[in-house]
């Protein structure tokens, strides 16, 4: 009579506990995709946010053991969506963006065969120049574009905006 009651129990618990697994589950898959960038100040502060993370990277890449890859992700989504900006901005994204896959590439190589020797002839100090007018030309044509539409303008959160959510 009492195993019958202690299943019955078990069964219970099982019954939200599955849905509550399901959701977190869930959560986490959404919260890792990226969501495609829809308007211009969104494709701008995405590639802001990686060439900010690729200037860290490059300021710590000789004090590091294991060699972080250069985020290139939001110019892969990206780079056909960027007429908004004007053309210096725009060739200088470019090529830092295309300096970054050739650094990712000699990473590959670098793991792939388990030697530095092609590290050697990287020069990540000649990307902290254009590192900094990329970053400087997304901070000033944000600045310029968020103000001009007001506040409120940028990305909301699912609940509004804020951290009230309303």
């Amino acid at each position: 009579m009492f195993e019958s009651c202690a299943f019955d129990t078990s069964s219970e618990q099982l019954s939200w506990l599955i849905p509550l697994i399901i959701v977190i589950v869930l959560s986490f898959v959404m919260r890792r995709r990226r969501p495609a960038e829809k308007t211009p100040q969104d494709i701008a502060s995405s590639l802001l946010l990686d060439v900010m993370a690729n200037q860290k990277i490059v300021e710590q890449f000789s004090s590091q053991n294991r060699r972080k890859k250069l985020q290139a992700s939001s110019w892969q989504r990206n780079s056909e969506k960027i007429d908004f900006l004007d053309e210096s901005l725009r060739k200088n994204l470019s090529n830092v963006f295309r300096q970054a896959e050739d650094f990712n590439m000699r990473i590959d190589s670098a793991k792939m065969y388990k030697s530095d020797s092609y590290l050697f002839g990287i020069g990540v100090d000649r990307l902290q120049e254009p590192l900094a007018k990329s970053r400087e030309g997304l901070e000033e044509w944000l600045k310029a574009n968020i103000e001009q539409m007001g506040p409120g303008a940028g990305r909301q959160g699912c609940l509004g905006g804020g951290l009230g959510g309303g």
